[in-house]
């Protein structure tokens, strides 16, 4: 499978697309070392490359660099931490399946968890240039993804979808605090949500 196709397409007609992952065979291994893989892989080298070698801009001190060894680390933490949050947010969508009739499947929530991720990678690109970083939050759509692919894929009644997506979106929020601010004190990252 072409994984810039896949990346369009969930973009582009997410509903379209759902109702095609939904006929695929789950392929855990594939999700993980091939699509994760790639996208978590643009905010991990952006990110490195605009507090690194670009900067910061701070005011009435000028631009600020993180040092590239710590800029390496963080890049390489904020990469593995994309796969630890996609699987922990799929255990924890499968695990409150239940609550919102939905149906308890790893495989699907993974896949919903992944695809729906799409946007807050493919925006990882804005952190190269300081002035567009504020764009990252287009990297929100993935909760409009989220929110369309609950009911395919996880079986969840329409009328229950809203409620478990803000459940999962809460709990995505923790969760990547955590991570950022476990990035900012070990590697001297600016703290980004």
């Amino acid at each position: 499978m072409n994984i810039f196709g896949r990346m369009y397409r969930i973009l582009r007609s997410p509903t379209t697309e759902w109702m095609v992952i939904e006929q695929e065979r789950a392929d855990v291994s594939y999700q993980l070392n091939s699509y994760v893989a790639v996208l978590a892989a643009i905010p991990a080298i952006s990110g490195l490359i605009g507090f690194s070698a670009i900067g910061v801009g701070v005011p009435d001190v000028g631009t600020m660099r993180v040092p590239v060894f710590s800029g390496l680390l963080g890049a390489v933490f904020g990469y593995v931490s994309a796969f630890a949050f996609v699987y922990l947010l799929a255990m924890i969508a499968n695990l409150l399946a239940p609550r919102f009739a939905a149906t308890k499947n790893f495989p699907a929530a993974l896949q919903l968890v992944v695809y729906s991720s799409t946007p807050v990678w493919v925006t990882g690109f804005f952190l190269l240039l300081p002035g567009l970083r504020f764009l990252s939050v287009l990297g929100l759509y993935g909760v409009y993804l989220l929110w369309r692919g609950l009911p395919i894929l996880m079986k969840a009644p329409a009328e229950r979808s809203s409620v478990y997506v803000v459940i999962l979106f809460a709990v995505a929020i923790v969760v990547r605090i955590l991570i950022g601010w476990t990035e900012a004190t070990l590697f001297s990252l600016p703290q980004a949500i």
